[in-house]
């Protein structure tokens, strides 16, 4: 149950994809959010280690945010040598 003075979890995740679409990321970095009473969950692969920290930062300034939980991964580049 929501309190009166927290910002929808739908109104959140509105913000939070705003503020994820102007982080920068790379094509392939996929990024997956959920939302539950103002705790962030994030998962999926980065492709560069750090990508992390402005990802984290981004979501933890969007009002309503409580917490972030960050389950993200570094996908490992496969570097052909020639």
């Amino acid at each position: 149950m929501q309190r009166s003075d927290q910002v929808p979890d739908k109104r959140v995740s509105q913000k939070v994809q705003q503020r994820l679409s102007r982080t920068g990321l790379g094509s392939q970095s996929k990024i997956t959010v959920h939302i539950r009473n103002g705790d962030v969950t994030i998962s999926g692969a980065l492709q560069y280690e750090t990508q992390r920290r402005p990802v984290v930062q981004a979501i933890r300034s969007v009002e309503g945010v409580r917490r972030v939980v960050d389950q993200l991964q570094v996908k490992a580049v496969d570097k052909k040598w020639q």
